[in-house]
C-alpha cells in the first residue's frame, strides 16, 4: 500500500514534518560515526559554505584551484528540530522557497546513502523510498511536533547532551548554529496558544504535559 505522505505539497514559507526510515525498517545508524556523518551533512547543507582555494605545483608551474562547495540551502531551509533514531529520522523544517526542500533532502540523503553503502560494502537503497513530508499549518501542531520529535529517544532524556536530537538546544545546554529553537521557544515567552498559559517552560511541556502529542497530531506523525 502506498505511503500516505509520499505525495508532497510544496508551499513557500511553510513548515514540514520530514521523515524517513531504513529500507525494510533496517537500521541506518549503526554506530556513533554514522550519526555524526549524517549531522555533518545537515550542517554542510545549512551553513554558509567555506570556499577553499588550493595552490599546487605541476612541472615547475604554480596553479590555483578553487574547491567548489556542495549546494547550500542556508537562506532557503530553516531546521527547527530534529531527532535521529537507529532506523529512522525526523526533521521539522521551514522552507522559504517552494522547491528548496526537494533539493535539500536529495542532497543530504544521497550523500549519506553513498557513505553508508561504501562503509558497509553494500549496494542498493538505504532508505525506504523517498522521504515523506507533511505540511504543518497550525502553530499548535508545530509546537506538538517538536515535542513528538524530542520524545522519540525517551531513553536518552536523562542524558540529553548525548541524544542525537535538538532537545539540548531547546534547553540551553548546547548551541548548534544551524538549528533554530527560537521559532518554538517564543510561544513560551508570549503564549498565543491558550493551552500554554499554565506551562512555565518548554522542558515542562515536553516532559510533564498531560496531553499525548501523538493524539493531537494524528496523521501528521510517522506511519
Amino acid at each position: 500500500m502506498p505511503s500516505r505522505n509520499r505525495l508532497k505539497i510544496y508551499v513557500e514559507n511553510s513548515y514540514y514534518h520530514v521523515y524517513n526510515r531504513g529500507v525494510a525498517k533496517q537500521d541506518i545508524f549503526l554506530n556513533t560515526q554514522d550519526y555524526k556523518v549524517f549531522l555533518k551533512y545537515l550542517k554542510e547543507a545549512l551553513t554558509k559554505p567555506v570556499v577553499k582555494k588550493l595552490l599546487f605545483n605541476l612541472r615547475g608551474r604554480s596553479f590555483k584551484a578553487t574547491i567548489r562547495p556542495i549546494k547550500n540551502f542556508q537562506n532557503e531551509i530553516v531546521l527547527i528540530a530534529f531527532c535521529l533514531m537507529q532506523n529512522h529520522f525526523h526533521l521539522l523544517i521551514k522552507q522559504n522557497n517552494k522547491k528548496s526542500m526537494e533539493g535539500f533532502m536529495r542532497s543530504v540523503i544521497t550523500r549519506y546513502a553513498s557513505y553508508f553503502n561504501k562503509k558497509y560494502d553494500r549496494v542498493g537503497p538505504v532508505f525506504q523510498g523517498r522521504y515523506k513530508a507533511i505540511l504543518i499549518t497550525k502553530d499548535e501542531y508545530i509546537l506538538h511536533l517538536t515535542r513528538y520529535i524530542h520524545l522519540n529517544p525517551k531513553e536518552y532524556i536523562i542524558d540529553i547532551k548525548e541524544a542525537y536530537s535538538s532537545y539540548a538546544d531547546y534547553l540551553g545546554l548546547r548551541k548548534t548554529s544551524w538549528v533554530y529553537p527560537d521559532f518554538i521557544l517564543k510561544f513560551f515567552k508570549d503564549p498565543v496558544i491558550p493551552e500554554l498559559n499554565k506551562v512555565n517552560s518548554y522542558k515542562h511541556f515536553v516532559e510533564n504535559y498531560k496531553k499525548d502529542s501523538s493524539q493531537v497530531l494524528g496523521k501528521l506523525t510517522m506511519e
